[in-house]
C-alpha cells in the first residue's frame, strides 16, 4: 500500500509499504479520509518523542472496513486503543487507561496510508447519507466535547459563555461542542487573519484576534496550550469559572496560580475523550447537532507533503485538511 511516512524533521515521504497486520480482534479499513492533527504537526516539527521516525502518522480517519462479515461498512475511527479490564476503564475513564495507545505512535502506525488496522470495538458505524469527510471529524471534535463535558460537570452557577482559546479544529470543535451542550455564547480567539475570517464567514463563529481586556467568561477552554495562552485563561475565568485545558503546545508556564487560589477558578487537564464521549460526539455528528461540518479542506494524500508544509507556513485558512488516498471508495 501507499503511505506517507514521517521520516524525521519537516520530512515526509509517500511511499510504498506492506500491508498492516490484522489481528484476530483486529478489522482492515480502507481509509477514506484522515485528517492532520497539531499532534501530526508537532512530531513533524521533531518536537515530540513519543512519535519517532521513521513512522506513518495520521490518527483523525473514517473509511470503509474490508473483508470479513463486515465488509464495506463506513466507519469512523476511535484511534484510542485500552485495555478495558484496568480500573480506568471500568470506571468509564478509558482515556486514563495505563496500557492506553493511539495509532500514529509506536508500536500502532497511522493512519495517513492507504489502509489501517483497528479493533473492532473501536469503530463507529456511519448511517447512510452522512459523508465519510463529517465522519473523520468525530476525533478532533471528540477531545473538545470531552473537555467540555468534564468542565461543565464541574462548572458552578452561570454556565452562560465561554472563550475558546485556538480557532483550529481543536477550537471550533470545542466552540461547536459548547453550544450543542447548551453554552450559546461562545467567543475564538484567533490571531491568524485567514483563519480568522474563515471561522467567520464560512463556520458562522464569533471571532476575536486577541481576549477582550477585562471581561471574564464561566468558561475558558485553551486548545493550544503555550504558557502565554495559559495567563490569558487565567486572566480570563470568572471567579468561580472552570477552565478547560486541551492543549500541549508547550510543557511549563503561563498559569497564574495565586489569581486561580484566590479566586476558586478549577484547572482541569484533559486528555482525547472516553468512548461513550466519542459515539456521543459521532452521534451528533450524525443528526447534525454540530452543524454543517463543511469547512475542511480535501487534499491528496500523495501531496501531504505540501500540506503539513503550508499549515507550518501559516497560509492554511480552513481550521482541518483532510487527506484522501487514491484508493479511498468514498469520493465525498
Amino acid at each position: 500500500m501507499k503511505a506517507l511516512i514521517y521520516t524525521g524533521p519537516e520530512a515526509l515521504n509517500y511511499a510504498d509499504v506492506p500491508d498492516p497486520a490484522v489481528n484476530l480482534e483486529d478489522q482492515l479499513i480502507r481509509i477514506a479520509l484522515v485528517g492532520i492533527c497539531g499532534s501530526d504537526m508537532h512530531a513533524f516539527l521533531g518536537h515530540d518523542s513519543r512519535r519517532p521516525a521513521p513512522l506513518i502518522l495520521g490518527h483523525e480517519a473514517a473509511g470503509h472496513i474490508e473483508g470479513g462479515p463486515r465488509d464495506g461498512e463506513r466507519v469512523t475511527l476511535n484511534p484510542l486503543v485500552t485495555c478495558g479490564k484496568c480500573p480506568a476503564c471500568a470506571s468509564g475513564r478509558d482515556n486514563l487507561c495505563p496500557e492506553r495507545q493511539i495509532i500514529s505512535m509506536p508500536p500502532r502506525e497511522g493512519g495517513f496510508a492507504e489502509l489501517v488496522a483497528m479493533p473492532d470495538r473501536n469503530l463507529v458505524s456511519v448511517p447512510d447519507g452522512v459523508p465519510l469527510f463529517k465522519a473523520a471529524l468525530a476525533e478532533p471534535i471528540a477531545c473538545g466535547w470531552h473537555t467540555v463535558r468534564l468542565a461543565l460537570e464541574a462548572l458552578k452557577g452561570s454556565r452562560d459563555t465561554a472563550l475558546v482559546l485556538g480557532g483550529g479544529a481543536i477550537g471550533l470543535g470545542t466552540a461547536l461542542s459548547l453550544k450543542a451542550q447548551g453554552v450559546h455564547d461562545v467567543t475564538i480567539v484567533e490571531p491568524n487573519p485567514a483563519r480568522r475570517a474563515h471561522l467567520e464567514n464560512a463556520c458562522g463563529q464569533t471571532v476575536v484576534t486577541q481576549a477582550p481586556d477585562g471581561k471574564t467568561y464561566d468558561l475558558v477552554v485553551d486548545g493550544v496550550g503555550f504558557a502565554a495562552t495559559r495567563a490569558v485563561a487565567s486572566a480570563c475565568a470568572r471567579p468561580g469559572g472552570v477552565i478547560g485545558h486541551i492543549g500541549l503546545g508547550e510543557d511549563m508556564g503561563g498559569l497564574d496560580i495565586r489569581r486561580l487560589t484566590l479566586q476558586e477558578i478549577s484547572f482541569i487537564g484533559t486528555y482525547t475523550y472516553t468512548a461513550e464521549d466519542f459515539r456521543q460526539t459521532a452521534e451528533a455528528i450524525f443528526d447534525g447537532r454540530l452543524g454543517p461540518l463543511d469547512w475542511p479542506e480535501i487534499r491528496p494524500l500523495r501531496d501531504g507533503a505540501k500540506a503539513f508544509a503550508d499549515i507550518r507556513n501559516g497560509v492554511v485558512a480552513a481550521p482541518k485538511i483532510l487527506l484522501r488516498p487514491e484508493t479511498a471508495v468514498e469520493r465525498t
